[in-house]
């Protein structure tokens, strides 16, 4: 890792402003029903408050307020969260920038502060040079430590960057790494899994990743779109007909450079989705019927091919998880990663949702925050919240 880190810096008697990922979910009493994005940041966060700041200063965005304020979006249920994680007081701003916040920030006996959501100006989306100007102008550093919009040239995430001395958090720092290791120097062999609806949200990742994998296991509905190009019928099952001609591309694409793509060789087969009357394992899908879920001998076959692997990127679930009835499939796939002796780095998601889900996350070597990001960070692309931060 060339950039610049926490560990680079000194922050003794500095004010310190941190881009964090505090984008958490809700339920309708505006209660966090899941803060493992909070608890991610916890180490940075500690980090820093153990060299003797003068103050932290977080920052984040929660949903999508489309640059109004929206009450049920306010950060306050995170800095209640906050405070219970850290055994202190946190100290909640009802705006992000001006003199108000500059007031409260000096005045206040309180270490940490949090500034109210970023989104709720649409400043933050279109990158307002003013705006990061006056977030920077509360601080003296910059950290930024949400890899969940590294991949987002926001003003809080690399305009900011322009304007302060610059570092990554802990979390970044452990994300670029482990991604780099499956994006750029895997271990042989390697063994990508993709899963999820749609072939086109995995094409970049596959042409990426076609030099340096060993076998592409394909599972979820994408895999309906492999085999009807292949001529397999697949009765009534998702397929994007506008994509048949670019999964015969990619046949193409890895048989040129030696990688076997390996498909359901059998399925769980509903009529419907909800409340079907017909659910059987099929080898081959007849009309009337759809595949929500891998069947047995292609869970034994995928364990098979994944054995020896010393790799694996695993990115989108094998069937319907969300489903139990569906889920099968994803679960025994994501209990068998946990087993081996190999790289497991999961791709953000849903197939962090469904690691979670299966109690295999803390298993695994590394379960990415971000979705998009590590996406298009295994795609080869750039994020611009990696970029702007120095070298060392």
């Amino acid at each position: 890792m060339s950039k610049v880190t926490v560990k680079d810096i000194d922050f003794k008697g500095k004010k310190v402003i941190v881009r964090v990922d505090f984008n958490v979910p809700l339920d309708d009493k505006l209660q966090i029903t899941d803060d493992a994005r909070i608890t991610a940041a916890m180490e940075t966060i500690k980090y820093i408050l153990s060299k003797s700041p003068k103050k932290l200063i977080l920052m984040s965005h929660l949903g999508r307020p489309k640059g109004k304020v929206v009450d049920s979006m306010r950060m306050n249920p995170v800095a209640k969260r906050l405070s219970e994680l850290l055994a202190e007081p946190v100290l909640k701003l009802d705006e992000c920038v001006g003199p108000n916040v500059k007031q409260n920030i000096d005045s206040s006996s309180q270490r940490v502060i949090l500034l109210e959501n970023l989104r709720f100006t649409p400043k933050e989306e279109a990158g307002d040079e003013q705006f990061a100007k006056d977030l920077a102008s509360l601080a003296d550093v910059y950290v930024n430590d949400a890899f969940g919009t590294a991949h987002r040239a926001h003003a809080s995430t690399t305009v900011i960057a322009k304007f302060l001395p610059s570092a990554i958090g802990f979390l970044m720092e452990k994300e670029v790494n482990f991604l780099s290791k499956v994006a750029f120097s895997p271990q042989s062999p390697f063994i990508a899994i993709l899963g999820g609806a749609k072939v086109s949200d995995k094409i970049g990742v596959v042409n990426h990743l076609i030099s340096k994998v060993d076998k592409i296991i394909i599972g979820g509905a994408m895999a309906y779109t492999f085999l009807k190009a292949k001529n397999v019928e697949v009765g009534n099952s998702r397929v994007e007909g506008d994509k048949l001609d670019l999964a015969k591309e990619i046949f193409a694409n890895a048989s040129k450079n030696n990688v076997e793509i390996v498909l359901p060789v059998d399925h769980l087969c509903v009529d419907k989705i909800d409340s079907p009357a017909q659910k059987k394992i099929c080898d081959v899908i007849s009309s009337g019927l759809m595949g929500v879920d891998v069947g047995p001998k292609t869970i034994s076959l995928f364990k098979q091919v994944l054995t020896k692997s010393k790799t694996v990127l695993w990115n989108g679930p094998l069937g319907i998880f969300e489903n139990p009835d569906y889920a099968q499939g994803t679960k025994e796939i994501a209990e068998f990663l946990a087993t081996l002796d190999a790289i497991v780095v999961v791709g953000g998601g849903d197939s962090a949702a469904a690691a979670k889900e299966f109690g295999v996350n803390d298993k695994l070597s590394h379960v990415s925050t971000g979705g998009g990001a590590s996406l298009e960070f295994l795609e080869g692309q750039e994020l611009p919240g990696v970029a702007v931060i120095s070298d060392k």
